[in-house]
């Protein structure tokens, strides 16, 4: 599995990091690095739960 970190400056100064690959990961930093970081660090968090979570298929 690849993704793509994508960053962008805010009007605020600080720096956005998205994997728009992974629904809801996104993180904010005060530099391009740091932001791009912790989405990184989230989107290990997320795909392990993904793992961990089993997946109850419901009747329909």
């Amino acid at each position: 599995m690849n993704f793509f970190i994508e960053s962008e400056l805010e009007e605020d100064g600080r720096w956005l990091a998205e994997i728009s690959g992974i629904p809801g990961v996104l993180a904010y930093g005060a530099t391009a690095d740091e932001a791009m970081a912790k989405a990184e660090i989230l989107a290990l968090r997320v795909l392990a739960e993904r793992i961990e979570t089993p997946i109850i298929k419901r009747a329909g």
